[in-house]
């Protein structure tokens, strides 16, 4: 397949001066709401730039309260990187492709050839309003252009979990999201306008570079864990700067753990800038948290629900990762509509701890539990660490195969870096770990031994229910149960090994505005009995709030080879398929079982 990679850009762009904000908090009176600050793009500037080799103290002081607002990145020298500048138009870059922009963009018609994603900075749009009518300004500030970006670590340090980190580390981080809060709202290290650059990629503020008609959506996809990567990767480096310590690491909750199943006590100290005050108060320590979260608290004791946690952890890190795309999502071409599928961690239990932290007394369960509003909570930097550790746990630990399509690896986004200042990244240069300059610490993993078993070996309840095909499509307003045939059934140990047996739950049509979730089960015929420990409960659809009203058709898979061999299973001629709504309007288009590579 012919790969075309964009040439070093820069784009200039007119400043949109700052003076006066509309600030509306839902709750915290240090909460400012979002802002708009559209693009006024110009032309574009051909730039070579070298990478970026440290946090760049040396500028710190020209941009720690006034970022550059002019086009001097064009021609600037200074350690961070050196330029060089040829100008041409935009349409020449998108025509230098050999056409295949003009070919793609006429006529709005997508192209047969694949290509990889990235934003279009120069037509953010804002996202209106909340389904409750609160305002979402997710633009962030305009900036001079853009240089493209290589990380080159020369030291490697590593990030520890929340709960066990030292007062002073505390007081420490503490310290940078306060100076990080107090930097001005015109730069874009500001607290919240870094939480814009998450709403910005998560409620379709940007189109795809070369496809205006198709929008860019960071999540239900396999970006999502790259995009979240270099996030954080910024945002670490923003507060190494602003503290003047390059030995910094963002601390991780260490969900996944029964030591760190609760909000970790830096989060939970009002004294502290840490501290949110906009979540569930029935959520606060020493509360567990339910990896699984469906809007419903379980009645059950916290022990239990540690271990409910232990095999949710099992289920997703190893039942339904066993292959890339069951991992990181389903690919999202250039020029292909967004959502095409979540990937087993940012399904659960992603979404369900956004979810549990948010405030449901909230008009959309602000901060955690809506996506635009998110990144105001710092617990979401601390949650999305350890959402990035399980990618690592899944490189060097599980030892699993990660994505090798180009398409992936050369898709890009553009971050603003920690002199204030907007630059392009690769999905392919968030793959080393050592290059980005940290790591994580080789902890005990308690749920590699919480395998779910079968509730009931060898039930084969099929008989009575329906096919899929007599039932689809459907909206589906209560349990529903039905039968899905098998295109082979007994495979050997050779064909296990080499391909993933997997049932597809396709054309799911819903409004992202809100959160939906349904329950899948597979040989059960009382979903009442099971639970995360029991094989039968393959887990959930569960998609969170973004919040702007925004129709959404996706899909989501379920890894089933080691599920039937636990149910005694293997050898059935179909499976019955149970489908349990618990949140949401959502219409269902069909269901199929594939086999999938697992190289």
């Amino acid at each position: 397949m012919a790969f075309f990679s964009l040439p070093s850009l820069t784009h200039p762009i007119h400043p949109t001066p700052v003076s006066s904000f509309s600030l509306k908090p839902l709750i915290c009176s240090s909460s400012p709401g979002f802002f708009s600050h559209p693009f006024r793009p110009t032309r574009v500037t051909n730039q070579k730039s070298h990478a970026e080799a440290s946090t760049c103290k040396a500028q710190k002081a020209d941009h720690h309260q006034n970022p550059s607002t002019d086009d001097s990145i064009s021609s600037s020298k200074s350690k961070c990187g050196k330029t060089s500048a040829g100008k041409f138009e935009r349409r020449d870059v998108l025509l230098g492709l050999g056409g295949l922009y003009a070919a793609t963009t006429l006529g709005t018609k997508q192209s047969s050839l694949a290509l990889p994603v990235s934003p279009d900075i120069f037509n953010c749009t804002e996202a209106t309003e909340t389904r409750n009518g609160i305002p979402i300004n997710c633009c962030p500030p305009s900036a001079a252009g853009y240089n493209d970006y290589t990380p080159s670590a020369s030291e490697v340090y590593t990030r520890m979990p929340a709960h066990a980190v030292s007062h002073d580390y505390v007081k420490k981080y503490s310290s940078a999201i306060t100076k990080m809060k107090n930097l001005s709202m015109s730069d874009p290290r500001n607290f919240y306008q870094q939480a814009n650059v998450h709403c910005v990629y998560c409620d379709e503020g940007y189109p795809q570079l070369g496809f205006p008609d198709k929008k860019l959506e960071i999540h239900s996809s396999w970006l999502f864990f790259p995009w979240h990567r270099w996030y954080l990767y910024f945002f670490e480096r923003i507060c190494k700067n602003l503290l003047d310590d390059d030995t910094f690491t963002l601390p991780f909750w260490q969900w996944d753990d029964s030591s760190g199943m609760q909000i970790p006590s830096m989060f939970n100290d009002s004294k502290l800038s840490l501290y949110d005050c906009i979540r569930n108060p029935k959520h606060l320590p020493p509360k567990v948290v339910d990896l699984a979260y469906n809007g419903t608290d379980l009645p059950i004791d916290p022990n239990i629900q540690i271990q409910y946690n232990c095999c949710t952890m099992y289920t997703q890190m190893i039942t339904q990762s066993s292959t890339p795309d069951c991992f990181f999502g389903q690919p999202l071409l250039g020029g292909n509509d967004p959502d095409p599928g979540a990937g087993s961690i940012e399904n659960i239990p992603h979404n369900c701890v956004h979810d549990w932290v948010g405030d449901p007394s909230q008009p959309n369960n602000e901060d955690m539990g809506v996506l635009y509003a998110a990144g105001r909570d710092p617990i979401f930097y601390a949650h999305h660490a350890n959402v990035d550790r399980m990618w690592y746990i899944y490189d060097n630990v599980l030892k699993r195969k990660n994505i090798e399509d180009p398409d992936w690896l050369n898709s890009s986004f553009i971050f603003f870096n920690e002199a204030a200042r907007p630059v392009r990244v690769t999905v392919k240069d968030s793959t080393n770990l050592a290059k980005l300059g940290y790591t994580y610490p080789d902890l005990p993993l308690s749920w590699l031994d919480c395998k779910p078993k079968a509730r009931r070996k060898g039930l084969n309840p099929t008989k009575s229910a329906p096919k899929a095909s007599e039932v689809m499509p459907m909206q589906l307003e209560k349990p529903i149960s039905f039968v899905v045939e098998r295109p082979k059934k007994s495979r050997s140990g050779k064909e296990k090994a080499e391909a993933e047996e997997v049932l597809k739950i396709k054309g799911i049509q819903f409004d992202k505005g809100e959160t939906v979730v349904f329950d899948v089960f597979v040989n059960e015929d009382d979903t009442s009995q099971s639970n995360p420990c029991k094989a039968e409960s393959l887990g959930s659809f569960n998609s969170l709030a973004h919040g702007h009203s925004m129709k959404s058709t996706t899909s989501q898979c379920f890894a089933i080879s080691e599920v039937l061999e636990e149910l005694g299973a293997d050898d059935f001629d179909s499976i019955l398929v149970t489908l349990v709504p618990r949140r949401g309007a959502v219409t269902i288009g069909g269901i199929e079982i594939t086999f999938v590579p697992k190289s």
